[in-house]
């Protein structure tokens, strides 16, 4: 009798732990819960602009990594990156349906200006953070007027006030001329190239040409530059149009002190394909390490960065600077995710986000650091310049920014 009832009490109690609902780890919003975390990614895998989707590619496989060491806090990575071909009504269609039907709790590193800038209202209204945008625009750090967007590279209008203060440094009487995308990518550069120049700007640029990414090819625009009489060539292009620009330019005959945008200072998907004596003596910056540089040959972050290669996207290119640029920012993204700890609500992850300080990643230069703040949405803020000496990009000069 005595075991019956103990039976039977056994039974009540654990249908009252049946009947309870289960106490869930952490705190969420769509796209989050105990075991995964869903992160949305758009790309230009095709189009005109198809070699930067190595950057998604490299992301996917650096997310891969840190599922199989456990994820983080627990929770795997749901990393779903698709195609826009760099077509902006493309990005918003691709863009809804990420936040819409998918449900993730973000969008991270979805690549180009005037991609972005087609789904930046949206993404606001939504409230879904629209982090660590693969674009240098001067848009992506206005916290007050868009707080759900964040850039991470150094600003485009920085980076054009960089080369015009070395210009007047070392070209005082320079004639400059300008080849650039005709959108707010390349038009944000030239801004912030004319305000380096100041008041010299009006004498010193004396041709000016722009082009759409649906131009076959630039050649007709580097002609009429080679016809103006520059001998300063400031190149606001992406890596296709670049390699073209650069090509073009030898075969004319044009030998004008090259400056190149960092976007396209990729020795693997810039100046191979234009041709690597093409391309000597090019100028640009850089924030994050040269992979062609034998200078970072035994550095441990370096040979870190290698091995991951090799194991998790074997297929990437080791000399692709880009493939640099997806490793950086997935693991800025890591960090945003770890700080976050069980508060997964997009609001929380909007403000660890703009809590950030991560001296010494292992791929960023010496001296350049990620760091935000409430009022500060842009992670890396330094660049140093270099110059490409026919296979590699060598360092030369102070590190600028702040």
């Amino acid at each position: 009798m005595k075991r019956r009832v103990f039976n039977i009490a056994a039974a009540a109690v654990a249908a009252v732990f049946a009947a309870a609902p289960v106490i869930a780890k952490g705190k969420y919003d769509p796209g989050a819960d105990d075991k995964e975390i869903k992160i949305g990614n758009i790309m230009p895998y095709s189009g005109p602009a198809s070699s930067y989707g190595t950057i998604g590619k490299t992301a996917a496989a650096y997310f891969k990594m840190i599922n199989e060491k456990g994820g983080i806090n627990g929770r795997k990575i749901n990393f779903i990156s698709l195609d826009d071909g760099y077509s902006p009504p493309k990005t918003v269609e691709q863009a809804r349906k990420l936040v819409e039907q998918e449900e993730v709790l973000l969008l991270f590193h979805t690549l180009g200006t005037p991609t972005n800038s087609a789904i930046h209202k949206y993404m606001n209204q939504k409230k879904v953070p629209q982090l660590f945008v693969a674009t240098g625009a001067t848009k992506w750090g206005d916290p007050k007027g868009h707080p759900w967007t964040m850039g991470w590279q150094p600003n485009y209008q920085a980076e054009g006030i960089i080369y015009a203060q070395h210009i007047l440094e070392t070209m005082p009487n320079a004639k400059i001329g300008i080849l650039f995308q005709n959108d707010d990518y390349g038009k944000d550069y030239v801004h912030g190239f004319e305000e380096g120049l100041g008041a010299k700007a009006k004498t010193m640029i004396i041709k000016k040409v722009s082009y759409e990414t649906t131009d076959p090819t630039v050649d007709s625009q580097m002609v009429e530059l080679k016809a103006s009489g520059a001998d300063v060539f400031f190149n606001v292009t992406i890596p296709k149009f670049a390699a073209q620009a650069i090509k073009k330019a030898a075969e004319i005959g044009w030998k004008p002190v090259h400056y190149l945008n960092s976007v396209s200072a990729s020795v693997g998907s810039t100046l191979k394909p234009a041709g690597l004596d093409a391309s000597k003596d090019i100028i640009s910056v850089q924030y994050n390490k040269d992979p062609t540089d034998p200078a970072w040959a035994n550095d441990p972050g370096f040979l870190e960065y290698k091995a991951f290669l090799a194991k998790y996207y074997p297929e990437g290119n080791i000399i692709d600077a880009l493939n640099v640029t997806g490793y950086n920012a997935a693991m800025t993204m890591v960090q945003v995710l770890k700080q976050a700890g069980d508060n997964l609500t997009r609001a929380n992850v909007m403000k660890e986000a703009a809590n950030l300080n991560m001296p010494g990643l292992p791929m960023l230069l010496p001296g350049i650091d990620i760091k935000t703040g409430p009022n500060d949405f842009f992670p890396v803020e330094k660049e140093q310049l270099i110059k490409f000496d026919g296979e590699k990009f060598v360092r030369f000069g102070k590190v600028y920014g702040r």
